[in-house]
């Protein structure tokens, strides 16, 4: 585990400058994620390299053990034929072996303990950095979104929209004016042409009763004279 924590802490720490430095997020997960995939990579190759020494050892304690055997199986042979010299001087290479036996599979007791936790330290890595991954997917799907709202909101409170927008408003004010003229050109089209009718309708009224006017006053005319012709002529 202490493999792991200082991989994290030097992760971190590179993390940590880099949000100092104001760099660009989406850069720095990166980095961080490729960081861990190196690290993880190494652990790999550390795993791989104490497991061959572990079976290494493991072959060299069995060769060992195989060779004080066969010493012991010796050292009887010449114990069988009554040599005793050379039976003693097999038992003492036996006991070599036997020793080196022993040395070999201490060896393995220790070196089983560091590949298990270089196992275990891998897995773990091996999780953080499927973490890593996901959180850097979310992490650079937020930052995105971040700054796409914010170039839109600079770009909102920014002089050139500003001007872009009242231009759309002084277009809409121009739209208006000449809609206004449209209709008031219609509405004072239609009172002339209204107006025109009704003076025709009025020139009529004013034809007729002026003809009627020239017919009373002819019947009065008329009518006076006769008043005064005399009494013969009228017969």
């Amino acid at each position: 585990m202490e493999l792991i924590k200082r991989i994290q802490r030097v992760i971190s720490a590179n993390f940590n400058s880099a949000v100092a430095s104001r760099e660009d997020p989406e850069k720095i997960l990166e980095k961080t994620v490729m960081e861990m995939q190196q690290h993880l990579l190494q652990l790999r190759q550390g795993v791989a390299q104490a497991i061959a020494t572990q079976k290494r050892t493991e072959r060299q304690a069995a060769s060992a053990q195989s060779t004080a055997e066969e010493w012991y199986r010796r050292a009887q042979l010449a114990l069988q034929q009554g040599n005793e010299p050379l039976a003693k001087e097999a038992l003492t290479k036996r006991q070599a072996y036997v020793k080196a036996a022993e040395t070999f599979s201490s060896q393995i007791t220790e070196q089983v303990e560091i590949v298990t936790r270089l196992k275990q330290d891998m897995r773990t890595l091996e999780l953080k950095l499927a973490e890593a991954k996901t959180k850097k997917d979310m992490y650079i799907a937020r930052a995105r979104s971040a700054e796409a709202s914010y170039k839109l909101q600079e770009m909102l409170s920014g002089g050139s929209a500003t001007s872009s927008l009242n231009a759309f408003e002084r277009m809409e004010e121009k739209v208006l004016q000449v809609e206004a003229k449209s209709e008031l050109i219609n509405q004072l089209g239609s009172d002339d042409l209204q107006k025109q009718f009704d003076a025709l309708e009025a020139g009529d009224d004013v034809d007729k009763q002026l003809a009627a006017m020239k017919a009373k006053t002819l019947r009065n005319t008329e009518n006076s004279q006769q008043q005064q012709l005399p009494q013969g002529e009228n017969s």
